[in-house]
């Protein structure tokens, strides 16, 4: 009982540690939208902007190829404690990624440019990052658990005695 506790200790503290890693990834690739600083406070400075939505791509995209990695890894490392392994790469994966929204959001790296068309006199400021598409979240738990499925589901069909004709018996 302790090293399935165990295995699925070590699957959810890797994932929450690779979160913080790939915050800091998005927060360093994604552009940044601009705002106008008004006395209201900050709005958008240009409504037409597409670095929302880049936003969302890149959270996507960084986590649903961690997911993916994840889980082939965890199919791959544990073979001898699949269950507890499956459900902390479950539960690893969606608190991975609410790291990665956090420490993302929280933390600006790279090189933060702001084109905006302003008027003289108004102070143009890069936003935070933030998602306005809230269901890439499951990128990262949804990709992993998928990719662990398909690869154990690849191979209990190849070990299967249904795969030979009339379940390996003589006819």
């Amino acid at each position: 009982m302790t090293r399935e506790v165990r295995a699925f200790a070590v699957t959810v503290l890797t994932l929450a540690a690779l979160g913080l890693a790939a915050g800091l990834l998005w927060s360093g690739l994604t552009p940044r939208a601009p705002y106008q600083v008004t006395e209201q406070g900050t709005v958008l400075a240009d409504p037409t902007t597409q670095a929302l939505i880049a936003a969302d791509g890149w959270f996507a995209v960084i986590t649903g190829g961690l997911g993916l990695l994840c889980g082939g890894v965890a199919w791959f490392s544990g073979r001898r404690w699949m269950l507890p392994v499956l459900l902390g790469l479950c539960a690893g994966g969606v608190l991975a990624s609410f790291l990665t929204l956090w420490v993302g959001s929280t933390f600006t790296l790279g090189a933060v440019t702001v084109e905006a068309a302003a008027a003289p006199g108004v102070k143009i400021v890069p936003g935070a990052l933030k998602l306005t598409a809230s269901g890439v979240l499951v990128s990262w738990p949804l990709l992993g658990v998928g990719f662990f499925g398909l690869l154990e589901g690849m191979h209990g069909y190849r070990e299967s005695p249904l795969r030979q004709p009339y379940g390996g018996l003589e006819p």
